[in-house]
């Protein structure tokens, strides 16, 4: 398998989210905080944005972090200047590809797009920067007017392709077939962003490395427009254990890092998300939790302390002898006759109190907690 590269864009698409605006030391702490824990690439924002955007990226650069910092530019000779103004020497670029956006958002023609492409990343190479040069909307492109795209890119003498699922249409199959239809069409690094609207961010991001793209868009915790994008934490532990890659990145620290960016975006981290919410190791089932007992294997697909978390047991309704028993043990108490009161209540008083609740007569009960 090739070399994955994570290019993390939560100070730039994630931060688009409706109603997400980091403050300076916000961007410059996640900057610092992604480049710790690994991230090869960052995509710091939007220079033309004006002087604010310019003075955190700024920042950020001058922090000599190890990562990549990478400015987000329109096809616009006047967004590469404000790009070049804040010192970066890496930036990307973006064109519309398909013909709805190259209509109605452009009102311009297929003919245009390329002309307009080769101009720009003449610029840029004039400049000597890195170039990455997306195509917006590729999933909705005609594959034809796409391949002649990513030719002329590579023609000109860009560095890297981003192919874009920008409306999140396409499903894992179909990235793997474009994708892989690319890698073997033109010789060139190619970089896949993909967005959540129909829950496939991640499965179409991993499916698009499958496919031989080397470089992978993310952000933490999936924030970004709409539905979001590609999660940081998923993508990478999915290419860890279910692919047996190594991204390079200390996952130990995602924790921390998702929680600050959660904060600073305004957003809670729902408690069952992926990898990051607080009961992605909490076991009620007395299946599950005999299992545990037993071999954490048994229902845990990875470790969590290399998250550096625990497994976690909740007696309820649902459990078991076994997690009652374990339970009772860390008390002091071994009486079946206990055990046997508190399994008989557990399955039939938590429904009635259950009811009650909704109704708002009386409180939810406590539950019995096993760390």
């Amino acid at each position: 398998m090739h070399k994955i590269i994570i290019a993390d864009t939560t100070l730039r698409d994630g931060e688009q989210s409706a109603g997400v605006a980091f403050t300076i030391a916000e961007k410059v702490k996640i900057a610092v905080m992604l480049d710790n824990m690994g991230v090869k690439e960052i995509e710091a924002g939007i220079p033309v944005m004006g002087d604010m955007e310019k003075k955190a990226i700024k920042k950020i650069l001058n922090k000599n972090l190890k990562a990549r910092i990478i400015g987000w530019n329109r096809a616009l000779f006047a967004d590469i200047d404000e790009s070049i103004s804040c010192g970066l020497n890496s930036v990307s670029i973006s064109l519309p590809v398909s013909d709805i956006q190259i209509h109605y958002k452009l009102n311009k023609t297929r003919k245009w797009v390329l002309e307009q492409l080769k101009k720009v990343i003449y610029y840029a190479k004039k400049n000597k920067l890195y170039l990455i040069v997306g195509a917006e909307d590729a999933s909705r492109a005609d594959l034809n007017f796409l391949l002649e795209y990513v030719r002329t890119i590579k023609k000109e003498g860009a560095d890297r392709f981003k192919f874009c699922d920008t409306v999140g249409v396409l499903e894992p199959l179909s990235m793997f077939s474009l994708i892989q239809y690319l890698c073997k069409k033109v010789n060139i690094d190619i970089e896949v962003h993909t967005h959540n609207d129909f829950g496939l961010a991640t499965a179409n991001a991993l499916a698009g490395v499958l496919a031989g793209a080397g470089f992978v868009d993310t952000t933490v915790t999936g924030i970004g427009e709409r539905a979001g994008n590609a999660a940081l934490e998923q993508v990478v532990l999915a290419l860890i254990y279910i692919y047996g890659l190594n991204t390079g990145i200390e996952m130990k620290k995602i924790s921390r890092l998702a929680e600050f960016v959660s904060k600073a975006a305004g957003r809670v981290i729902p408690e069952s998300k992926p990898i990051i919410g607080k009961n992605c190791f909490l076991h009620e089932s007395g299946i599950h939790q005999d299992g545990i007992l037993k071999n954490p294997v048994t229902y845990e697909p990875f470790n969590p302390s290399v998250l550096g978390k625990k497994s976690r047991m909740v007696i309820g309704k649902h459990s078991g002898k076994s997690g009652i028993r374990y339970f009772l043990k860390t008390k002091g108490i071994v009486s079946d006759r206990t055990l046997n009161k508190i399994l008989k209540d557990t399955k039939h008083k938590t429904s009635f109190l259950k009811k009650r609740f909704l109704h708002k007569e009386i409180s939810f009960p406590h539950s019995y907690s096993i760390e």
